[in-house]
């Protein structure tokens, strides 16, 4: 199966949280889409395990993704090494995205700078000639390097290289993030508070959007980073 484009997440629920618009948007539009959460966010203050990867699938289903899958790395603790810039690279070469989504460069979490990091490895290692690796049937599997790789905004609010235009998919989008309902705002909790489990934050999200649309003249927006020129063939594709 081939998907248009692949958003990662180091965290269940980062990719809701930031670009789950951009990704309604396009699925809208006719391209499909696929989803790599890299841990489960097993040291997450509220929740378990399980639950998040069940709430994991019930966002993706909201999102209409074609698929959800879960590398088992190590919250908190995964580093940037062969082992899971190859899980990774599986990964992109199964799926082959033409565009990945990738964390934060740099964020409140740690996890997202690294996450952005590894995945930026992956996706070049992945094109690779003499970089072996196989699938789950144990074949060879073919390089492939996405064409382009963005990196969401999260928690700090750096300056964008790129806005997406989510008007219209705000409220599926707040949707989806509330699949999560172990992690945000939840009156009937009896969990521990987290910095995001007020209802403050979900008011937040919805800000930042307006935010980053205001940058380019509409009502709510995603913003992304970029390691390269972003270039166009048209000028009149961009707004």
């Amino acid at each position: 199966m081939k998907v248009n484009i692949l958003a990662i997440g180091v965290h269940p629920d980062d990719v809701e949280l930031s670009c789950s618009g951009t990704l309604l948007k396009h699925i809208s539009l006719g391209y499909t889409v696929g989803i790599l959460d890299l841990t489960k966010g097993e040291l997450g203050t509220r929740g378990t395990p399980e639950t998040r990867v069940k709430e994991a699938q019930k966002a993706a289903d909201l999102l209409g993704a074609s698929f959800r899958v879960n590398a088992g790395m190590a919250d908190g603790f995964f580093e940037n090494n062969q082992e899971n810039k190859m899980r990774i690279v599986r990964v992109i070469r199964k799926y082959r995205p033409d565009i990945v989504l990738a964390n934060a460069v740099e964020d409140r979490h740690p996890d997202h700078g690294r996450s952005a990091q590894v995945v930026y490895d992956a996706c070049f290692l992945a094109g690779l000639l003499k970089i072996g690796s196989t699938d789950d049937d144990g074949k060879l599997q073919e390089r492939w390097r996405p064409n382009a790789l963005y990196h969401y905004t999260q928690d700090h609010l750096l300056a964008a290289r790129m806005v997406v235009d989510i008007t219209g998919f705000m409220d599926k989008k707040m949707e989806t993030i509330l699949a999560f309902r172990s992690q945000f705002y939840n009156p009937e909790s009896t969990e521990a508070a987290s910095p995001i489990s007020g209802q403050d934050f979900l008011e937040y999200i919805k800000a930042r959007a307006r935010a980053y649309g205001r940058q380019i003249g509409v009502e709510f927006a995603e913003a992304y980073t970029s390691t390269r020129p972003i270039g166009t063939s048209n000028l009149f594709n961009l707004i």
